[in-house]
């Protein structure tokens, strides 16, 4: 029994190695990116519901980017607060800025991605750029920095949605690392012909992706999943690219409880359970790998069997994991998380395990 054990954890690591090392290799190794700039005319969109303090800072810096040619397309999403009144009055002051009103739509109510629809139609150019109103870009470049990885055949960009850092927060440090991981596999898939999945805080491709799969759609009664249902759906080696370039990010203020922040990870996981197949379980394997990693040591080191080759195995996988992630965090400038490697790891591969049991009895609350 104890021997099965053994050589079920070495096949453990020998997955984590591919994952880790041949597969997000193709991201925590990759040369530092460049781009082309491009004068190509791109509309940003910006859904947001009552997000009246959040949209008071976020349009000036739109309104400020460094780019020839672009429009905002704000869209309120019949907001009970004072967010239409701001919209308006940013309207009035630039031309460049167009408002979309949003009413209660019966059979679409309270789904974000009816809202963006109509905003996607409204949009003027052909080349549309999405953040969220909670979001900040990171430079005046954000616009030119995106938009520099299009070309003819390249009409999907993943970019990086990072969120902010608190000092002293291990909340905070949990968070980012997750979202680095998150971000380390969506780039390395992409990069390796099967994207399956971006975020709405920065995203861009040009319209016509859009209207190739019918919009939202085929998921449109699944509240969440603007963002990853629609590239799972339509993104592919041929038509996607990746942007990582420092000046393409954008910053979200993070949750500051767990709570708060264990109710947003359970609306993203009962959206990936949409995903395609191969994503589902590449994704799912993973994360198996991730827990047996953790639980087959302990039984192992308990009987003491073979403890040495044990915790050479063990010494062996967290220098390659250490140095992969390592790698990915310099580019998206998330070094500081890497200090708590092991004791986060050990956090969110418990924290999934409960999120996928309460999901199982309970449904998350999405956008309303």
């Amino acid at each position: 029994m104890l021997l099965t054990l053994f050589c079920l954890f070495v096949a453990v690591v020998v997955v984590q190695f591919l994952y880790y090392i041949v597969v997000f290799g193709k991201f925590s190794f990759a040369k530092p990116q460049t781009g082309t700039p491009k004068r190509i005319p791109i509309s940003v969109i910006v859904c947001a519901k009552n997000e009246e303090e959040n949209v008071r800072t976020l349009i000036p810096l739109l309104v400020e980017q460094n780019y020839p040619q672009f429009e905002i397309v704000l869209i309120d999403d019949a907001s009970s607060d004072t967010t239409l009144d701001i919209f308006e009055e940013f309207e009035k002051l630039h031309s460049n800025i167009k408002l979309v009103k949003v009413e209660n739509n019966e059979a679409f109510w309270g789904n974000k991605k009816y809202a963006l629809t109509l905003g996607i139609k409204a949009a003027k150019h052909e080349y549309l750029l999405f953040t969220d109103a909670d979001c900040l870009p990171s430079s005046k470049d954000w616009i030119a920095t995106m938009s520099s990885q299009f070309t003819v055949e390249k009409t999907i960009v993943l970019g990086y949605g990072a969120y902010d850092k608190i000092g002293g927060s291990f909340l905070n440090k949990i968070i980012r690392f997750e979202t680095l991981l998150t971000a380390t596999q969506y780039f390395s898939w992409a990069k390796l012909g099967k994207p399956y999945m971006g975020v709405g805080r920065n995203l861009a491709y040009k319209r016509e992706e859009f209207f190739k799969v019918r919009g939202f759609m085929d998921h449109m009664k699944i509240r969440s999943g603007d963002d990853d249902l629609f590239i799972n759906q339509a993104a592919e080696k041929k038509n996607t690219t990746v942007c990582y370039l420092p000046d393409s990010f954008t910053y979200s203020k993070p949750k500051t409880s767990f709570k708060d922040w264990f109710t947003q990870k359970r609306r993203h996981v009962s959206t990936a359970k949409h995903y395609k197949i191969f994503d589902r379980n590449q994704l799912g394997i993973f994360y198996v790998s991730q827990l047996l990693f953790l639980l087959l040591p302990i039984i192992l080191l308990a009987f003491q069997f073979q403890w040495i080759a044990v915790v050479s195995i063990i010494g062996f996988r967290y220098i390659f994991a250490w140095i992969s992630i390592g790698f990915a965090a310099g580019k998206l400038k998330e070094k500081d998380v890497m200090y708590w490697f092991p004791i986060i790891e050990i956090v969110l591969v418990f924290t999934q395990l409960n999120i996928f049991i309460t999901n199982t009895f309970s449904k998350p609350v999405h956008w309303r």
